[in-house]
């Protein structure tokens, strides 16, 4: 007796693609965080203002999740379109070579980016509220 299953679902082959897409401009991201981060070392190094600095980690934030975006679709392409359906084709695809490369490389971009929320965003004091009486 045999099962069949059907083939893959017309809405998985299309986020199959998209990711594609999007993992496709991994490298410029990552490059582009890169540049950010050199940018807020220096004005660490140079002992700029926290607004400066303030920038220069938001900045740095925010090139991060472009590039985590990128890595994790990149993952989720090299898992196959069917690992968008099966939590088991997922859990197989991790332990493909690829599939833990790029595992490693978003849990790596993951710990990154917490470790600059939590300090390299400089915290700037608020304005004081000016009363008139």
């Amino acid at each position: 007796m045999a099962f069949f299953r059907p083939n893959v679902s017309r809405e998985a082959e299309v986020r199959h693609h998209a990711d594609q897409e999007v993992g496709k401009s991994f490298p410029e991201l990552l490059e582009k965080a890169r540049e950010t981060e050199a940018a807020l070392r220096g004005a660490q190094a140079a002992a700029a203002s926290p607004e400066v600095l303030r920038a220069a980690g938001l900045a740095f934030d925010a090139a991060l999740t472009e590039a985590l975006r990128a890595a994790e679709a990149a993952q989720r392409a090299t898992f196959g379109p069917k690992a968008y359906d099966d939590r088991i084709r997922r859990r197989k695809g991790k332990a493909t070579p690829k599939g833990a490369e790029w595992t490693a490389e978003v849990d790596r971009l993951r710990s990154l980016r917490e470790q600059n929320r939590l300090t390299g965003i400089a915290r700037v004091p608020r304005p004081a509220a000016v009363r008139s009486a």
